[in-house]
């Protein structure tokens, strides 16, 4: 039946073309049920580890998720009555955010101290315009000497501060951080419109969770328009076709819709990290119809119909694409052992694309163009240039092979240089708001890189248990001393200050209370006076049974921030053992994903290796042939990522997929060389130098149109402002014009030494 497919195709065009058609409108259909998320949640499963932790200290103290402005006034003093008018004005709106649960900024900061046997606690900055300069000065004094505001919401200096909204963003819908952001930059220009005097800056968990699917929608906006004009220029250039690149393109239209359909169907969301699966689909798609015109073409230059043309490329190709597009679909689908559910999709969406592909390629392609034959001819000086080339080959063939050996090894050897690292901050570019407002925040305010503790007090007590309340301070105390920690925020602060207000503002008493009556009783009085919107749960348990404590760093890589975690750890065993504490973060939760995704993708790479050889050994019949490909499949990532350690140096949590992607890729042109040099050998007894010269002179054109396509596809996405998927394509395009080389430098010579340049039958 199969050897029958050509003909039907040809003889059914029209037909054909017309099921096709219906087959893609049918599956696109369900692009109408895509949802796109932009929660950061989504790059952890729900049983990752620190997410289990996050959400548990989330629940039991005000959720971290958070809207940070930041005030710059340009004369760089925050305490004067304009920049303080600014502050009080934007800390009353603020409240009225969307999901805003509480807002924290200089003005409504809760200041104690006492008077008589009474604790007061009040506005540090109630009225900025009824304060004198004298008052001013004295308030800005006992702001700095805050230790829960300097470094969080006040700068050492007194030039920048801060307002920190605290938001509670519902987890299913997906429109909540969108409607806030959208809000809070609102009020940002309202409040810069009304007080031009001052910058103001907007940073945060909830802008940095907008920020994803902005990046998202820009590279949809900019890279899929100039992928699509790329592509076809490359394969109007190339192939000299312009009804053929029609032809192409028209087959990445129909694999696209039915890819993005079927996800739909099958209820994939699009987040970022799958969001790029449309310009992968519209890179890989188009390799099989270069083939397919390649070979059309090639048979028209010979004179023959275009009937005859088209039926006997699809019967050429058949087998080659077959296994390229399964090749390729087994490397993207191996991305399901991915510790990142966005990556588990990309693979998915894309391995639905490139089987489509391969549908579309095999019976619409060929239909269309027995209707529509494409025209024009090989240029000569193409296959001037492959013959040059496969004389160049067979003539130093000893050279090559001596030399291929030693660049793969030195290559491969610079793989360790790379550090197994990242900062998701740095995920996004500089021409993103996000990252230009996050990094002014950082190096004038205060950091977003963050450790939180629940500090658990012993069975039956409570936080008020001086030998508790030691036990916390001590802790702080230590991360306070510890490298680049730029702020530590602990029950010990306050309890400090409390007991130091109810003795007269005495400095000697600026100690914990000693007694657990006296500390009972400071924060009794504490709590109830704090306006409500202001309480404690940012601080202690409902049932006081616990603390929070936030510790706050400058830049962090992955590494460093997996380093100070396990720094807290052992201190806290060595030291306050009985002091139950739960670490956790959102910073913590991708500075472990980085690592267990590229352990994970390890085992992914390999099952994909050994599915991917065993293909190869089935469908060439022949097992030295099989092992001999392997070489030019294996060495190009090897030396991809040896460069990406040279002159990067820094693997993330996307890079770790690549392996598993390329290697379905790179595939490709190796089956399509071999399987000519094979049919050539089998089919037509040539010698094997002469098989070489025929594949090179058939496909080689072809590999290289495919080559730069997917070279320039993959190019193109590292114009992202989105570095995960930027460094994702540099990365990619490396490995496959690494593989390019291969295949044509580096295979011919094994062959040949397989062979031992005899003309004798193929066997197994």
């Amino acid at each position: 039946m199969v050897s029958h497919l050509p003909t039907f195709v040809v003889r059914h065009a029209r037909a054909v073309l017309v099921v096709t058609v219906v087959v893609a409108a049918a599956t696109a259909s369900g692009i109408s049920r895509l949802a796109f998320t932009a929660n950061y949640r989504v790059f952890f499963t729900p049983d990752d580890p620190q997410l289990r932790a996050f959400d548990e200290l989330q629940g039991e103290y005000t959720p971290s998720d958070n809207c940070l402005f930041c005030i710059a006034p340009h004369d760089g003093h925050v305490f004067t009555r304009d920049t303080l008018n600014a502050v009080s004005e934007l800390t009353e709106a603020a409240w009225e955010l969307p999901h805003a649960t509480r807002v924290d900024s200089l003005t409504n900061y809760q200041h104690t101290y006492a008077r008589g046997d009474d604790l007061v606690v009040e506005d540090l900055i109630p009225d900025p315009a009824t304060l004198s300069g004298a008052e001013l000065t004295r308030r800005r004094k006992i702001a700095l000497g805050e230790p829960l505001l300097v470094h969080r919401l006040l700068d050492p200096k007194a030039s920048v501060t801060g307002v920190n909204v605290m938001v509670d963003l519902p987890p299913d819908d997906a429109g909540a951080v969108a409607e806030t952001v959208a809000a809070a930059r609102a009020l940002r220009q309202r409040i810069q419109a009304r007080h031009p005097e001052i910058d103001l800056h907007l940073t945060g968990v909830a802008v940095m969770n907008q920020a994803f699917p902005e990046a998202s929608a820009h590279d949809m906006r900019t890279l899929m328009p100039l992928m699509g004009v790329v592509t076809f220029l490359i394969l109007t250039w190339l192939v000299r076709s312009i009804t053929g690149a029609i032809g192409a393109m028209l087959v990445i239209v129909l694999a696209l819709a039915t890819a993005m359909g079927l996800a739909g169907w099958l209820g994939i969301q699009i987040t970022p990290g799958s969001n790029i699966a449309p310009i992968l689909i519209c890179t890989l798609g188009i390799a099989d119809s270069v083939h397919l015109l390649n070979t059309i073409l090639h048979h028209r230059a010979a004179d023959e119909s275009r009937r005859r043309a088209v039926a006997e490329a699809v019967r050429i190709n058949l087998q080659p694409i077959f296994l390229t597009s399964l090749t390729t679909a087994v490397g993207f689908l191996c991305m399901n052992f991915s510790d990142v559910p966005p990556f588990r999709d990309l693979g998915n969406i894309v391995a639905i694309g490139v089987v489509a592909a391969w549908f579309y390629s095999t019976f619409s392609l060929p239909a269309f163009l027995t209707r529509l034959p494409p025209h024009g001819r090989r240029r000569t000086t193409e296959g001037r240039a492959m013959r040059r080339l496969a004389d160049l080959v067979l003539g130093h063939r000893r050279a090559l092979l001596l030399t291929a050996g030693p660049v793969v090894l030195v290559l491969a050897a610079l793989t360790p240089l790379n550090e197994l690292d990242d900062q998701f901050v740095q995920y996004f570019g500089h021409s993103m708001e996000f990252r230009r407002e996050t990094d002014f925040v950082v190096n004038h305010l205060t950091g977003i890189y963050q450790l939180e503790y629940s500090l658990h007090a012993p069975p039956g007590d409570s936080v008020t248990d001086p030998a508790y309340l030691k036990q916390v301070d001590a802790f702080a105390r230590w991360w306070r001393g510890q490298p680049r920690v730029l702020h530590v925020a602990s029950l010990g602060d306050v309890m400090r200050r409390l007991n130091r207000n109810m003795h007269g503002e005495d400095p000697a008493y600026d100690r914990l209370p000693a007694r657990r009556d006296l500390a009972a009783q400071y924060l009794l009085l504490y709590e109830i006076s704090l306006p409500p919107d202001l309480d404690l749960t940012p601080l202690v348990t409902d049932d006081k049974s616990a603390s929070h404590m936030v510790v706050t760093f400058e830049n962090l890589t992955s590494r460093q921030v997996r380093a100070a975690a396990a720094a807290g750890r052992r201190w806290l065993q060595a030291h306050v053992p009985d002091l139950r504490a739960l670490g956790a973060s959102s910073t913590l939760m991708f500075a472990h994903i980085t690592l267990r995704n590229i352990h994970s993708m390890l085992l992914g790479t390999g099952l994909a290796l050994v599915v991917i050889s065993a293909i190869l050994l089935i469908a060439l019949r022949s097992w030295r042939i099989g092992l001999v490909s392997l070489l030019p499949n294996i060495a190009p990532a090897a030396m991809g990522f040896g460069l990406w350690g040279l002159f990067v140096g820094r693997i993330g949590m996307a890079l770790a997929v690549v392996a598993s992607m390329t290697l379905g890729i790179v595939v490709d042109d190796t089956i399509h060389f071999l399987s000519r040099y094979l049919r050539g050998r089998r089919e037509r007894g040539l010698s094997p130098e002469a098989a070489i010269r025929d594949a090179f002179a058939t496909v080689g054109n072809a590999m290289a149109v495919t080559t730069i396509i997917l070279v320039a596809g993959f190019g193109i996405l590292a114009l992202s402002d989105f570095r995960v998927t930027a460094d994702m394509g540099l990365l990619s395009a490396t490995v496959i014009a690494l593989a390019l080389a291969a295949d044509y430098l580096v295979l011919p010579p094994l062959l040949l030494a397989l062979e031992g340049g005899r003309g004798r039958e193929m066997g197994g």
